[in-house]
């Protein structure tokens, strides 16, 4: 997921994807816990768009509130 991707989604679209990665995230750290997690790199993507997803949504709010 590039920013691109994230700047042409609606609110409504970001939040579910925040949601999906979140939800994501709770399940790789469970599987490494539990010693099934495959693909350790998925840690940092998941991690990564949540960040990005997070910083254009308040990219958002403050324009929303500058306006």
């Amino acid at each position: 997921m590039t920013m691109q991707d994230v700047r042409s989604m609606t609110d409504d679209q970001l939040q579910d994807n925040l949601l999906k990665l979140k939800k994501e995230q709770f399940n790789l750290r469970f599987q490494q816990a539990t010693g099934q997690l495959e693909n350790t790199a998925r840690f940092s993507k998941v991690r990564k768009d949540i960040a990005r997803l997070k910083t254009d949504m308040r990219r958002r709010q403050i324009e929303k509130q500058g306006s």
